[in-house]
């Protein structure tokens, strides 16, 4: 598959990578040309260096995959007809550390780059974790392997990046519509501000089958 990358930071270099890995074609385009060059020779596997109007272009996919400051500038030089029919894959966050954690900068991201480019399938995914854990090899801990909630619209879209997770060895769950990700979003700014503060998140949540408490004896 062609993947368009906007972007050519920690999670472009991430994502890119891997999928180059699982075979597919990728392009990268950002703002400055040298650091996407770098990203694009990082990434390997044939992966090239492009303008962000190209790498838009590109795909079946595209990567957003840039500071949220920056959606507007580049969601306007790519032109909003250049997404429409399109899967967008939006791995965005926007939080700014506060005391004892992180705040949100903006709320509802990806609605907001939806009702940008209304004609694109957007879809928000990939945003829980750093860069660090899809560059690593090996992303099962506990035995378990990692999930990726997704929320889109769009069915089809959704499939498309659920396979685009299998791909990296996750395990995609369909997390809902689009309105959905507004809690993905300050759901990362919630568990980034734990982890910045040395405790586990996980341990918050009990396993599945203990989800709703222990039934009584009778």
């Amino acid at each position: 598959m062609r993947i368009g990358i906007i972007g050519a930071g920690a999670m472009a270099r991430a994502l890119g990578g891997g999928w180059a890995t699982a075979g597919h074609d990728i392009a990268v385009g950002a703002r400055n040309s040298v650091a996407a060059a770098a990203a694009s020779a990082e990434i390997g596997h044939g992966a090239r260096s492009v303008t962000i109007a190209e790498a838009a272009r590109f795909g079946e996919v595209t990567l957003l995959a840039l500071p949220v400051a920056a959606l507007g500038e580049v969601l306007a030089i790519a032109g909003s007809e250049t997404f429409a029919k399109r899967t967008l894959i939006d791995c965005t966050n926007a939080f700014l550390p506060d005391e004892g954690g992180f705040t949100l900068s903006e709320y509802a991201v990806a609605e907001r780059i939806s009702a940008t480019v209304p004609d694109a399938y957007v879809v928000k995914a990939f945003n829980l974790l750093a860069a660090e854990v899809w560059a690593a090899p090996h992303r099962e801990f506990e035995s378990r392997t990692l999930i990726v909630p997704l929320c889109g619209d769009h069915p089809a879209a959704v499939g498309l990046v659920c396979g685009l997770a299998e791909d990296l060895k996750l395990r995609p769950v369909r997390a809902g519509g689009l309105r959905q990700a507004r809690y993905m979003e300050a759901t990362a700014a919630f568990v980034v501000g734990l982890w910045a503060n040395g405790h586990d998140s996980r341990a918050m949540l009990p396993p599945l089958e203990s989800t709703f408490g222990t039934p009584d004896a009778e």
